[in-house]
């Protein structure tokens, strides 16, 4: 989900720029002191996660932990990616640092809509726990849809930066949301994994509480 540098337009780098700016101060200021380990600790994951990398055009396929971030992180993934991202930039030249703005926002959105999905499981629209068949149980299922849902959202948010900065993008993009699909199942199935790991060895941080 890495964009390429040199391919965004300049109205695309702006928005991208301030949203992600914007995502940054939101993230710090729900990051309290005590959690900032953990948060560099997942800086750290997704950072190395996603340097094994495939390019694909103008962009890249690999492995995020979007879904796990936005899991154990909620808000505070943004600073994290904003991080592991400005680092890859400056050490390996992977992505770039004019599109740095535009990666945070497509990446940072990616896990907050994990942890959006993750929360309507584990707490339900109004706050209160769900049935049974919604808790501790069924945490992998929820953790699977968050993982497919944070790569589906960048892989379409990368789509359509692609698409704003260059029409005759429009058929790399495609080809590009059609490549992570079977990424999307993947990292879903990963997510999974991890969940039914830190809720035998960690069940705090999968909690109905667990995010920022």
């Amino acid at each position: 989900m890495h964009i390429s540098e040199g391919v965004l337009s300049a109205p695309v780098i702006a928005a991208g720029w301030g949203a992600a700016l914007a995502g940054v101060s939101v993230g710090l200021k729900k990051t309290e002191a005590r959690r900032l380990p953990e948060t560099a600790l997942v800086s750290a994951v997704l950072f190395l996660a996603s340097l094994v990398h495939v390019p694909l055009g103008p962009s890249s396929i690999h492995l995020t932990m979007l879904g796990l971030a936005g899991i154990l992180l909620g808000w505070s993934a943004v600073p994290a990616l904003f991080v592991a991202l400005l680092l890859q930039g400056m050490l390996f030249q992977f992505g770039g640092l004019l599109s740095l703005g535009v990666n945070t926002t497509v990446m940072g959105t990616a896990a907050l809509s994990a942890f959006g999905v993750w929360r309507l499981f584990s707490r339900g629209n109004s706050g209160r726990d769900l049935p049974p068949v919604f808790a501790a149980g069924a945490k992998p299922a929820a953790a699977f849809v968050s993982g497919f849902t944070a790569v589906i959202t960048g892989a379409a948010l990368v789509t359509l930066s692609l698409f704003l900065s260059a029409r005759d993008l429009a058929a790399a993009a495609a080809l590009m949301f059609a490549a992570n699909l079977p990424l999307a199942v993947a990292e879903g199935i990963l997510t999974a994994f991890c969940v039914i790991f830190l809720q035998r060895l960690l069940p705090r941080y999968v909690s109905g509480q667990s995010g920022i």
